[in-house]
């Protein structure tokens, strides 16, 4: 199937050849003459390159985040660029894609409504988009590069599109691939919580300020630059900065601002009331509550299983002695403190009751899967488990895993250059 494509002329930015396309997609796969949308990505090349370089489709986490945007080669992105042209996605629904927020979904009609048209931005979609850019853009099979749930994405893209895949890439992004979204959870708490007490180690004044800080909470009200009131659960969603090496200690200089005298007592300070709103806020990203627990769904509901499983670890209650932070988890309450969630509430519930979700990943095409893959598992990871993703590795034909505890989730952040070349030289076995 040929769809609507046109690009941008290109422009050099910063010694990269960046140029803009846009493809008219199918939203439901199954009827391809039926709606389209429009799906938006943005190619990066060195333009000292000479010769027509392979493609490499990067799959940013999520889900709902829009793909990198880059304003010079660094990192994972300087390496690929030596050997690659870029392709950074907008997965549907984000960046310059069509739309799907608070905003735009009021136009569908009824929460069911916009339930249903939701039920069209997961793995499945996604990847099916990518074969139809893939052939618009007149590649035969190409590199991709998972990142978190990016990696999902490209085990969903080798159960059911391998035919369109060179080699695989992932990193911190080996999903389970059957059992209920509760075990997700059950793992990642625990290692949550074991995080946590490395961080007050390694910051041992810090759990005062916490707790200090949950209590006072409690009392005063507290507002973030919204006008929204903080809670003492919004706050615990600090705990996002513990995914990251360098990241944990950025969350200690959040704190250290924390506490402002003035005339009317102490207060929390508006650095800090800023911060802590740039971490809980998804107005930028609202498909992230929505759709985080439908990544897990297959065949069942997932029925806000982070929530369910929360009550097996009263150590992150918000009234706990000494409260811990939370890691990626979503919650129903996202959808009463948050603006750009509230009118999404009852949507989101139906979301969460589905329970005829389709299946993201095929076991029978992974047992016998022939593309070359590479995965890093990083030991330590909170957000994505260490044992859940060895069980996935060990599942995929010839996916070649390797295990560090020398960095978190966002390793590609710390050294993304030194992870992308021994990714890639893994799956092409010591090719320089």
């Amino acid at each position: 199937m040929s769809i609507p494509h046109t690009a941008s002329a290109p422009v050099d930015v910063r010694g990269m050849r960046v140029t803009e396309h846009r493809f008219s997609v199918p939203l439901d796969h199954r009827r391809p003459d039926s709606e389209q949308i429009t799906v938006f990505a943005r190619e990066y090349s060195d333009p000292e390159i000479s010769g027509d370089l392979p493609w490499l489709l990067y799959l940013q986490g999520g889900p709902g985040g829009k793909g990198t945007r880059l304003t010079q080669f660094g990192g994972w992105t300087k390496a690929a660029s030596r050997r690659f042209r870029i392709l950074m996605l907008d997965q549907r629904g984000t960046g310059l894609s069509t739309p799907a927020n608070r905003q735009t979904l009021a136009a569908r009609g009824d929460a069911a409504s916009q339930a249903e048209y939701l039920t069209h931005f997961r793995a499945d979609s996604i990847i099916r988009d990518a074969e139809l850019i893939r052939t618009a853009l007149g590649s035969g099979p190409w590199s991709i590069y998972g990142q978190s749930y990016g990696g999902f994405c490209a085990l969903t893209y080798l159960s059911f599109a391998p035919e369109g895949l060179r080699e695989v890439l992932i990193t911190g992004g080996l999903a389970p691939l059957t059992g209920p979204a509760d075990r997700v959870y059950s793992a990642t708490f625990a290692r949550v919580a074991a995080r946590n007490k490395e961080y007050f180690a390694k910051y041992p004044g810090d759990r005062d300020i916490t707790t200090r800080i949950a209590r006072h909470l409690e009392e005063v009200p507290e507002h973030l630059p919204d006008g929204e009131r903080l809670s003492v659960r919004r706050f615990q969603m600090a705990g996002s900065f513990l995914g990251g090496n360098t990241r944990m200690d950025a969350l200690h200089h959040l704190l250290e601002e924390a506490f402002v005298s003035t005339p009317s007592g102490e207060r929390l300070s508006d650095t800090f009331l800023t911060g802590v709103w740039h971490l809980v806020d998804r107005s930028a990203n609202p498909l992230y509550a929505l759709m985080h627990e439908s990544i897990y769904g297959q065949g069942e509901a997932t029925n806000w299983a982070a929530w369910r499983v929360l009550s097996a670890y009263p150590q992150f209650q918000p009234d706990a002695p000494e409260p811990l932070y939370t890691g990626e988890m979503v919650y129903p309450w996202y959808f009463d403190e948050d603006p750009a969630l509230r009118p999404l509430k009852e949507t989101a519930q139906i979301l969460a009751a589905k329970s005829d979700w389709p299946a993201l990943y095929d076991a029978g095409q992974l047992a016998r899967n022939t593309v070359p893959a590479a995965a890093a598992v990083y030991t330590d990871d909170i957000y994505v488990d260490r044992g859940l993703s060895l069980e996935t590795a060990a599942a995929v034909k010839g996916l070649r895993v390797w295990e560090t505890a020398d960095f978190h989730h966002d390793g590609i952040s710390d050294d993304g250059e030194a992870i992308f070349n021994r990714l890639l030289g893994m799956v092409r076995s010591g090719e320089p």
